[in-house]
């Protein structure tokens, strides 16, 4: 199995871009964010640090930014590469790094446990102050921490996989 920061290190940019969905959301919500640092070659390989959320749906969305950040990046970047390579067989270095690209910020877009923990936090919360909208957070958190199980057995690389390669590849069937 290859180590974690090993792994970081080959898909950098998905680091990357999972703290700066973590930081846009803050900033798009309003959250003051205390520190930051995209990458680095430690455990973890990149951090938020911002201010305590008072709000289910501010929480919500910064928890799950990079989910959606990271998501929508890998399909926008695979899909217009994929064509060439798989239609035409174009063999061209280019398209291949935008895939390892695409491939390396899809498979970081899971929340962290740390992104659930928070979730979780702030959706008790909510609940206790009558916000049932906070209910949402359970299952999501679930699937937050069953995501970060499945990384041990390279499901964030499925992921990649899936929606950078598979979907389009099921589009255009």
């Amino acid at each position: 199995m290859i180590p974690g920061i090993l792994a970081a290190i080959v898909t950098f940019p998905g680091v990357i871009v999972h703290e700066a969905a973590h930081m846009l959301f803050c900033k798009l919500r309003g959250v003051a964010v205390l520190d930051v640092c995209f990458f680095r070659f430690d455990n973890p390989c990149g951090y938020v640090i911002h201010e305590e959320i008072e709000d289910f749906g501010t929480a919500f969305f910064v928890s799950v930014g990079p989910f959606i950040i990271n998501s929508l990046l890998c399909i926008l970047i695979c899909s217009p590469v994929f064509i060439p390579v798989r239609i035409f067989g174009i063999q061209n270095p280019l398209s291949y790094f935008l895939l390892w690209l695409g491939i390396s910020i899809g498979m970081h877009a899971f929340p962290s446990t740390v992104d659930a923990k928070g979730l979780m936090h702030n959706a008790k919360k909510a609940i206790a102050s009558g916000n049932m909208l906070a209910l949402v957070a359970y299952p999501v958190v679930l699937l937050i921490y069953a995501a970060n199980i499945s990384s041990v057995f390279w499901g964030d690389y499925l992921y990649g996989l899936a929606i950078g390669l598979g979907l389009p590849s099921l589009l255009l069937s």
